[in-house]
């Protein structure tokens, strides 16, 4: 933010530019998602882009593309396409979101229930 309290990245689309090295991140999505947990398998280093070693700090703990995008207020697109250079270098993981569960049939609760009723 500037001392204004603005975005930096509010009409400055260069500076997205910059960051991801003019590469979009198109052919990224397939492998990351809004609920991709992302986490950090190396510390950052001192030659690192800032962006990427924000992004190393933060996943310390399992977050996922959408946080780390917030946290950053980054878009989306742009944070991927550093996730991806960040996963060609081994330096996180990406695990796929937790599934929905699996409720069990309602007539089988029903009848555990019942059967729990009569003892």
């Amino acid at each position: 933010m500037n001392a204004d309290g603005q975005d930096w990245d509010v009409g400055r689309p260069e500076r997205l530019y910059v960051i991801t090295r003019g590469r979009s991140g198109a052919a990224d999505r397939a492998v990351f998602d809004l609920v991709t947990l992302i986490v950090a398998r190396s510390e950052p280093t001192p030659t690192m882009q800032p962006e990427h070693a924000a992004i190393l700090r933060i996943c310390e703990s399992p977050l996922s593309v959408a946080e780390i995008s917030a946290h950053l207020r980054l878009p989306v697109s742009v944070v991927t396409v550093l996730l991806a250079d960040l996963l060609a270098d081994r330096r996180i993981e990406a695990r796929a979101g937790v599934p929905k569960a699996i409720l069990p049939d309602i007539a089988l609760l029903e009848a555990v229930i019942n059967g729990l009723q009569r003892l």
